[in-house]
Order: C-alpha cells, then sequence, then structure tokens
C-alpha cells in the first residue's frame, strides 16, 4: 500500500506543476514534496513528471492516474461531509413504528417538532399493531416504536410515554343510556364495537370482561379507531376507545359517554427501543426527545 499523504502530495503537485507552490499549498517544504514524489515513483516504477525548469509536467502515466487520484479524494471528500452532516443531524434516517391511532393523535405533533428542527432527517413511519411493531423491532426493521402497554420483553427497553384511560361512547340513538350509570352486564347486552383481535386494545378489553367472568362478543369488529367513533356516531353500537381520542366529539355532543359502576382500566403508551441495538445519530436523538416530553 502506498501512503495516502503521497496521494494528496500528488495531487497538489499535479495542480500546481511546481514543487515550491505545492508545499506552499501542503504547508509543508519543498524537499518533503521532493522526496515524496520520488518514493511513490519508485513504488509505482514509473515516472509520474517531467522535471522542468520552471516546474514539472505529468507525463502519460501520471495523467493516467490523476483521474483516479482526484476521484478518490473526491469520494472521500464527500464521505467526510457526509459524516459531518449526520454528526450535526442535517442527514440521517429515522424508522418509527406506530398504530393509526397513536400516530395520530399522540406521535405526529413531536414528529412535527423534530422535524421543525431537524429538516434533513429522513423520517420513515410505518403502521401496525403493538404485536406486530414488537416483533419488526426485535428483528430490526425499525429503530423505535410507540406502543399500547403494559408489554414484557427482555429484549426490548420501555418508557412510559403518557396514559391512556378507556371510555365507552354511543350516537344519539343511545344517548337516554349516558343519562344512567350502567351495570355491566347491561353494557354487555349493547352492541359493542370493538378493535379487531389482536390488538392490545381488544386484548385489555377481553381481559377486563374475563375478570369479570364474562365473554365479549362484538358486533363490530375494526381496524381503525377513527371508525369506531363514526360507527357509534351513526348508532351501530357503543364503542370502547381511548377517551383522548374522542374528546371533540364528546365535546362537541356528537358522542356520548356511558357511565358504568365499576371503572374502566387505565393503561399507558410506552415507547419502545431493543436493548441491543446501535441507533444512528438521528434515531438517538429522536429517542432522547421523546424520553424527554412532557407528560
Amino acid at each position: 500500500m502506498i501512503n495516502l499523504e503521497w496521494y494528496r502530495i500528488f495531487l497538489h503537485t499535479a495542480h500546481c506543476r511546481n514543487l515550491t507552490k505545492a508545499a506552499q499549498e501542503l504547508h509543508i517544504t519543498q524537499p518533503s514534496v521532493s522526496y515524496a514524489v520520488k518514493q511513490m515513483e519508485e513504488a509505482l516504477g514509473v515516472t509520474l513528471f517531467h522535471r522542468l525548469s520552471k516546474g514539472v509536467e505529468l507525463t502519460e502515466e501520471g495523467q493516467a492516474l490523476l483521474a483516479y487520484v482526484e476521484q478518490s479524494f473526491a469520494m472521500l471528500d464527500s464521505g467526510h461531509k457526509h459524516l459531518r452532516n449526520l454528526k450535526q443531524l442535517q442527514e440521517g434516517e429515522i424508522r418509527i413504528g406506530a398504530s393509526d391511532s397513536l400516530i395520530k393523535h399522540l406521535l405526529l405533533p413531536h414528529l412535527n417538532a423534530y422535524h421543525s428542527v431537524h429538516p434533513g432527517i429522513r423520517i420513515r413511519l410505518s403502521h401496525g399493531k403493538t404485536p406486530e411493531l414488537v416483533q419488526r423491532l426485535k428483528d430490526g426493521d425499525i429503530d423505535c416504536a410507540v406502543i399500547n402497554l403494559p408489554l414484557e420483553d427482555a429484549q426490548l427497553e420501555v418508557y412510559v410515554l403518557d396514559e391512556s384511560e378507556d371510555c365507552i361512547v354511543v350516537g344519539a340513538a343511545y344517548r337516554e343510556l349516558a343519562e344512567r350509570v350502567l351495570s355491566v352486564p347491561e353494557l354487555i347486552r349493547l352492541p359493542l364495537i370493538l378493535l379487531s383481535p389482536g390488538s392490545s386494545t381488544r386484548r385489555a378489553v377481553e381481559h377486563w370482561f374475563a375478570a369479570k367472568g364474562l365473554t365479549v362478543t362484538p358486533d363490530i369488529e375494526l381496524g381503525n379507531v377513527d371508525l369506531l367513533a363514526e360507527f357509534a356516531k351513526m348508532g351501530y353500537g357503543a364503542a370502547w376507545t381511548s377517551k383522548a381520542f374522542v374528546q371533540e366529539e364528546l365535546e362537541s355532543g356528537s358522542l356520548f359517554e356511558l357511565r358504568l359502576d365499576e371503572p374502566l382500566p387505565v393503561r399507558s403508551i410506552g415507547f419502545a427501543l431493543r436493548r441491543d441495538q446501535r441507533l444512528s445519530l438521528a434515531a438517538v436523538s429522536f429517542a432522547e426527545m421523546m424520553q424527554q416530553r412532557p407528560k
């Protein structure tokens, strides 16, 4: 391997066509330039420069080598600039996973805040249910995930972001039910609108009913929280959802919250990372922002 510094000296000498001027640009002595060129020529077994009275001129072999050296140093310079941009968070990539409802109601404002500060960071956002996101995180397909808790997995590090208060809502067709306290048996006799099986929310609902010795059989199963609210508003039954997701509808009077004689579970929303995964600088900065966000 020929010393990389020799190539740098060769490049400057070729551009300056003068050993002294090359030495001045490189902030070294002229004899050092002359010695490096000579050593390089001996190592390669060719003459790179014709020595003239007022400078030097590339030989045919030197001209052929110059094109490759220029490309190589240009690539190295691009590499250094790219690394600098990554370090300064001017470039990079974050791969994030979350459910549609958590993207809309929790994650999006923080993505906007991060993007406004680091517009050069590419955000790759994908959706899915909590079990799917956990598997993709463990497989290394995403860097982090916003998920519904509880979750216990030795491979993951999970931080609590917020609490999620569940509620059961109905539209105008069932409005009179919101005017009194209902028992759980009364609730289960209503047409229920739930998220589809496999979601963490659906599992929480089933667990809550099972703890009371009941099995829940919904009339309508949907994969989107917004659709739960829409079907409830249209009078198809009672929808179990997060109160934060329907706050506007409750305040506007398009939905009504049912009161039960037993409290609904309060669940948490978490931010998950894989313990053994080395994150990019961009992903690290995003994770730090999410962990420090006010609850």
